[in-house]
């Protein structure tokens, strides 16, 4: 696999055992297509699961190009050097207009540069290799990484209130429970575009009063809109994932208690 080092892609390594290659960003910039190559020539794996990504969906709307670059083009590398890949794609492929949950035939349309990168690294590894998985999910939260959960639960400790946005609704998916769907899927044959988050759905407002509760941080939220709170990139309103296919995770809140319960034990 490649992207090993972030916050999923650890996880993945954890799934997968020993005995799986693992390529962090330090040892395989994806974005070189000779390296790339000579990579996948020297481990000779039955399917590369790509986990790198440009993460940061703010800092994209000033640094499209290297969005691109990684979630687009290097998709298109690694694919095309890959006996068979898996590419970790988003939720903010959709613009979040639907009102009801998207499923894997809807029409895409991003509102985000990061958005339209990770669409570009779909259609680029479909382009690429016919033997291709393109996994979606929402709302990543996991031990590897920064993430929502984390931030909300040191600004809930550090201060007496926090202000968080309820009008944005998605699927919090914790990474240890998406690690394992992913791998699962790539151990077979069922190509094409996979849904995979948490059942169930809630707003960022409600994913921090569960997180506040389930680890006893006392500090008042208060519920605001997205305009209230704006950021460089726009956000789908509504980007819950359903699914043609067989739902494969538990639901957001057993996700979330599996993740306070990992922060527990690495306190």
């Amino acid at each position: 696999m490649v992207g090993a080092g972030g916050m999923l892609g650890q996880d993945v390594v954890r799934v997968l055992g020993h005995d799986a290659i693992a390529l962090s960003r330090a040892e395989l910039d994806v974005t070189d297509a000779r390296a790339v190559r000579q990579a996948v020539a020297e481990t000779e794996p039955d399917v590369v699961l790509n986990c790198a990504a440009y993460t940061n969906v703010d800092g994209a709307e000033s640094e499209p190009e290297q969005a691109m670059l990684v979630n687009g083009e290097a998709a298109g590398i690694v694919a095309e050097a890959a006996p068979a890949v898996l590419y970790v794609s988003s939720d903010y492929v959709f613009d979040g207009r639907k009102g009801e949950p998207y499923v894997e035939s809807d029409p895409t349309g991003p509102a985000s540069s990061y958005g339209r990168s990770k669409l570009a690294g779909e259609q680029a590894t479909a382009a690429a290799n016919p033997r291709h998985f393109i996994a979606r999910s929402s709302w990543l939260f996991g031990a590897g990484g920064k993430n929502f959960v984390d931030t909300m639960l040191r600004v809930g400790r550090e201060n007496d209130e926090a202000r968080v946005v309820a009008d944005q609704i998605g699927c919090p998916t914790y990474t240890g429970h998406l690690a394992r769907a992913l791998v699962d899927i790539a151990s077979g044959e069922d190509y094409g575009i996979h849904h995979v988050a948490a059942a169930g759905s809630c707003s960022w407002y409600d994913l921090a009063a569960a997180a506040f509760e389930g680890a006893g941080v006392d500090c008042r939220l208060e519920p605001i809109t997205t305009a209230e709170y704006p950021l460089p990139a726009p956000r789908p309103a509504y980007s819950v994932l359903g699914t043609e296919r067989e739902p494969l995770l538990p639901p957001w809140q057993e996700g979330l208690d599996a993740y306070l319960a990992e922060r527990e034990v690495h306190a």
